[in-house]
């Protein structure tokens, strides 16, 4: 870095500056109006803040991202004793580099191609300027030698660029979603300026041990770094690779929940009784089927409703003794291709419903809302069933909460083999969401099984939860990222 950019950082307009950083698309905090009209904030939900805000507050941390209104400048300022960093986004931004390059180019690429990604030239320039713009704000405020953690395929320049303007930082990645393989990741035009950002990082963290082998074998084809186990080597000399020559460790770190948390609110006395009120607004149903997602592609919610409505045709299951409760929280309604899957759910669940309800009871009770967790805990109580059908998933943390808050053994998880959580919650009962029959065969196998081998699987998932919770997840990738490599490793 250039001396007049070094005195840039040093004298940034932010006068603080911060020994831990974490950098995602969006702040862990959502702005929220109260009765009087003020405006404040409060803690987003989620796994990822759950996971760093211990860390954070103990550090004195900073936290970069977008704070979700567009055409906006804000101040930096605090929230819950975390250093909040708001990057602004216009409205171009949230078209070209978020609803654009992010989630019609990534994410269906990143999936497997369930759907065709798009490539166009003036959204990856828009990703390429919005990366900068978190890069520069994170190099401004960061301490010598101090931590970064970036997190997401949103962000997937910003390693490199900060490893060029800040070679004193330790730069961590975590990719949450699945990582392609070298087949799929081929067909994307900026495919080696992707893998050169990610590169800039000291370690790269995926979900599963295969999205790191995609990852190594991606870098390997399509780059001129040499893999050596789970290392990426830059060429020998600084010149061939156009950068500083840091080398990239790739790693399989599954990120989990706050399993103690969960745990704790299912035992909730006003909790247990909406559960059961659940069940009874139902028509108390012997079975009671639950999925809950995003309304996402990725999901498969369109597969499992197939396989339901064909297990009532078959008359293997009958509306009165068992209800699908589907909540499909909404995903990027801007997305044509997420307003044409809503519309091919609910004609779904119309066509089902008007097919096999009674004047009692319902097949599917479709719930197009998002739920506080409390809520959520209730409907996971008031569930016999769980069924997580996804075609292609990083890790499915809905999985691993119905499994924490069955404290009483109870209860049977149908999961598809495509999530990253099939990797950890091997006593479900797994299945593969293309198989239409194969699920059916899975549902039924969850329905009809016995209690005491039901009861020992959910013993066993529960207690890796236990041993595996998202601080579990957090802390060992950091201590990771702060291991000094081997000495031999360039030898």
């Amino acid at each position: 870095m250039q001396t007049d950019q070094k005195a840039e950082y040093e004298s940034g307009s932010e006068k603080q500056s911060y020994d831990f950083i974490v950098v995602a698309n969006r702040l862990p905090v959502d702005r929220v109006e109260g009765d009087d009209g003020e405006l404040s904030w409060r803690r987003s939900p989620g796994g990822l803040v759950t996971a760093i805000a211990p860390v954070m507050q103990e550090s004195d941390g900073a936290w970069v991202g977008w704070h979700g209104a567009t055409d906006e400048e804000l101040e930096p300022f605090e929230n819950d004793r975390i250093h909040l960093i708001p990057v602004p986004l216009d409205e171009e931004d949230l078209e070209l580099y978020y609803e654009g390059f992010s989630n019609s180019t990534l994410w269906p690429l990143y999936h497997d191609v369930i759907v065709p990604p798009e490539f166009h030239r003036t959204w990856w320039d828009n990703y390429k300027k919005v990366n900068k713009r978190f890069a520069d704000a994170t190099a401004r405020i960061a301490a010598q030698g101090a931590t970064v953690w970036v997190q997401d395929y949103q962000l997937q320049l910003v390693p490199k660029l900060l490893r060029e303007a800040r070679p004193d930082l330790r730069i961590g990645f975590f990719n949450h979603i699945p990582f392609p393989s070298p087949g799929i990741f081929s067909q994307l035009p900026w495919r080696k300026q992707i893998l050169e950002g990610l590169a800039g990082a000291d370690v790269v963290g995926f979900q599963r041990t295969a999205d790191a082998s995609n990852f190594l074998r991606c870098m390997r084809r399509y780059t001129d770094r040499t893999v050596k186990g789970s290392l990426a080597i830059p060429p020998a000399s600084p010149e061939a690779s156009g950068s500083s020559p840091n080398i990239c460790r790739a790693e399989a770190h599954p990120i989990s929940i706050d399993t103690q948390q969960v745990a704790e609110l299912a035992h909730d006395p006003e909790i247990i009784a909406r559960a059961k009120q659940i069940r009874q607004e139902l028509g108390n149903p012997k079975t009671i089927l639950l999925g809950v997602d995003r309304l996402d592609y990725t999901k498969g919610i369109r597969h499992r409703l197939k396989a339901y409505g064909e297990l009532l045709a078959d008359g293997d299951i009958t509306v009165g003794e068992a209800c699908l409760v589907q909540v499909a929280s909404p995903s990027r309604e801007n997305v044509e291709r997420y307003q044409q899957l809503k519309d091919q759910v609910e004609l779904m669940v119309g066509n089902l419903n008007g097919e096999h309800d009674t004047m009692e009871h319902t097949a599917i009770r479709y719930l197009h809302h998002s739920y506080p967790m409390r809520e959520m805990i209730a409907l996971y109580l008031a569930a016999d069933i769980m069924l997580v059908t996804s075609l292609r998933d990083g890790m499915n943390l809905v999985a691993k909460e119905f499994v924490a808050a069955h404290t009483d053994d109870t209860g049977m998880l149908v999961l598809s083999e495509f999530t990253g959580a099939a990797d950890q919650l091997t006593q479900s009962v797994l299945v593969n969401p293309h198989d239409i029959d194969g699920m059916k065969s899975g549902i039924m196998r969850a329905l009809l099984m016995d209690p005491q081998d039901s009861a020992r699987r959910m013993r066993r998932m529960r207690r890796h939860l236990r041993d595996h919770d998202v601080a579990r997840w957090s802390q060992t990738f950091l201590s990771s990222l702060a291991l000094p490599l081997p000495v031999d490793t360039l030898v």
